[in-house]
């Protein structure tokens, strides 16, 4: 079908779908069929069968209809004037977003569905019969604009806060005396605003866990941002503390009127069109509880295993082992080195209706569909031994369990890996051979770990150089010592931090992986068997090939992915010196 026809406005969305996607004429009478019997739109019917993406059906609309397409949305060109007007609650629900006046008074607003009429004509008589001018925008477009400029960050936390602190002592007493009432409170109480602005700062600064830290006289607010802790928002008044953590606690279901104890909770919430589960932590301290909040998104995107930071010689080397049909691969790293992402990067390469996999975890912090997640619930009997022992009665093909804490889960796992099923897992340790030697001393028999270890993956997280402000420099001889690199005698170009508004002034924005990846043959397997010590093991692996994760992050900063600094902070010093 011609162009011309295809942006005929005679022409339906079918029509147009059909000569602009894969979308074949039997796929589109099957869906008319299915959602003429259970209704709504046509074109969500089509997005949820994946028949076609949410980009094409907004070409579709944007050809039928002759109306533009918004790439993006600059927040700080929306005229607030104008967002006054339409309550928050409105703009999510129905995609829309106002953006600017036009000449003659004209509306310029965002949408992601035109043909949904009603609302449109709201927004009309919220503007007082103004026209409006429509625009195309996706939906996460259009959610990012609106969490954008109806929550300002930072200021609009401060004034929050304020709005809070003025009538603090009949609230505080409310709070304090009858806590029950706060459950009824009506959504603009300025507590619950003052709690759902932090929550929604944090996302939008991209934060993986919050810091309520009481004091004698203020309440101060940390974000974890890549790893390192920043104050966002000047400090909260301290007469507000009692307030905050108990709207905290009742979020997450604990008891507001214990104040001695550790509690631990989680609350699920919805920021900005995302599930988050909040795992929630207080600690009493000597000036009231301190509160940890960490956001897990519930609904992430699975990230690539190329995207984590494997080059590729490594990612030829793990899509082999992953694609065995049994043996145990570890990866090991401190908490917070991403060793659930890399997991999950690997079990979603996998995940296909011809495997059953099964994971056992505690927390479980990612939702991959198609598999079969267990929580770990010590308080019911429910540990990971227990629960791997009802897996293997599960028939699956793959396993993951979270973390290998006992002899009795170490010996389970190899008893999987050796009558026919992969495991991953992962361990606390520094490098990639300490893994072995740490089932030895767990109390595993070294024959049994030589005899199912396949490989273990040691990794770290470093910051990414921001792209908008690092700048190049000649590298000296003895920072190319320091991370491994024998100087080539000839200039070397390295990249540094330096900071601007993007990146917070930090020169950082972002994380990448660093790996070791050891690969466990008969050379090695004899060692193991052997109980040979691990720098005996890690000798013989590095003569071998394998590299380090030092190695590993020179390469990375030769690159200019990262720098020197964020290198030697996440890795040891090694005694190895190779060449570029």
């Amino acid at each position: 079908m011609s162009e011309s026809i295809a942006t005929s406005p005679s022409f339906d969305l079918g029509s147009i779908l059909l000569a602009t996607t894969k979308l074949t004429e039997e796929q589109l009478e099957a869906a008319r069929v299915t959602h003429s019997e259970a209704g709504g739109r046509l074109a969500d019917h089509l997005m949820r069968e994946g028949l076609v993406s949410a980009d094409e059906i907004l070409d579709a609309l944007s050809r039928q209809l002759g109306l533009p397409i918004l790439p993006t949305i600059d927040s700080s060109e929306i005229d607030e004037a104008l967002v006054e007007k339409v309550p928050i609650g409105f703009a999510k629900a129905h995609g829309i977003v106002p953006l600017s006046y036009e000449q003659g008074g004209a509306v310029r607003v965002a949408v992601t569905n035109p043909l949904d009429t009603s609302p449109l004509d709201d927004l009309g008589r919220l503007f007082e019969g103004a026209e409006i001018q429509l625009e195309l925008a996706n939906q996460r477009t259009i959610l990012g604009a609106i969490n954008e400029v109806y929550d300002r960050g930072a200021s609009a936390t401060d004034a929050l806060a304020e709005n809070a602190a003025e009538d603090l002592d009949m609230l505080a007493s409310t709070i304090s005396q009858e806590p029950q009432d706060l459950l009824e409170a009506a959504e603009d109480s300025p507590i619950i605003k003052l709690v759902n602005s932090l929550l929604q700062h944090a996302v939008k600064e991209r934060a993986s866990d919050i810091h309520l830290e009481p004091y004698e006289t203020e309440v101060r607010v940390r974000f974890r941002i890549d790893d390192v802790l920043y104050e966002p928002i000047k400090p909260l008044p301290r007469s507000l503390q009692a307030s905050i953590v108990s709207r905290i606690k009742i979020m997450g279901g604990l008891n507001i009127a214990e104040r001695r104890l550790p509690q631990d909770g989680r609350i699920r919430l919805k920021i900005a069109g995302k599930d988050y589960d909040v795992r929630l932590s207080t600690l009493p301290i000597t000036y009231g509880e301190r509160v940890v909040m960490r956001l897990l998104p519930r609904t992430q995107e699975m990230t690539d295993l190329e995207r984590i930071g494997f080059d590729e010689q490594h990612l030829t080397a793990l899509l082999r082992l992953i694609a065995r049909p049994n043996g145990i691969i570890l990866v090991t790293g401190p908490t917070g080195s991403g060793k659930t992402t890399t997991l999950y990067a690997a079990l979603s390469r996998i995940n296909s209706t011809d495997k059953n996999i099964v994971t056992i975890e505690d927390p479980v912090e990612i939702q991959l569909r198609g598999v079969g997640q267990i929580e770990v619930n010590p308080k019911v009997g429910l540990t990971f031994a227990s629960g791997l022992r009802s897996i293997l009665r599960q028939d699956p093909n793959v396993i993951l369990i979270g973390e290998i804490r006992d002899v009795e889960t170490a010996e389970i796992a190899i008893q999987a890996s050796l009558t026919g099923h992969l495991v991953f897992s992962t361990l606390h340790t520094n490098d990639a051979p300490s893994a072995i030697t740490r089932l030895v001393d767990m109390g595993v028999e070294p024959f049994l770990v030589g005899s199912s270890l396949v490989a273990v993956l040691a990794q770290r997280l470093v910051r990414v150089l921001c792209k908008e402000c690092k700048e190049g420099y000649e590298a000296r001889d003895e920072e190319l010592l320091e991370i491994g690199i024998k100087p080539p005698g000839r200039p070397v170009q390295l990249f540094r931090q330096v900071g601007c508004a993007t990146c917070h002034y930090t020169g950082y924005h972002g994380r990448v992986g660093i790996f070791e990846l050891m690969l466990i043959d008969d050379e090695i397997r004899a060692l193991v068997t052997q109980n040979i010590d691990s720098k005996t093991i890690k000798k013989a692996a590095t003569n071998k090939g394998m590299r380090t994760l030092r190695s590993d992050g020179a390469r990375k900063v030769l690159a200019g992915t990262t720098s020197v600094a964020e290198v030697l902070r996440a890795t040891e010093e090694e005694g190895a010196v190779s060449q570029i």
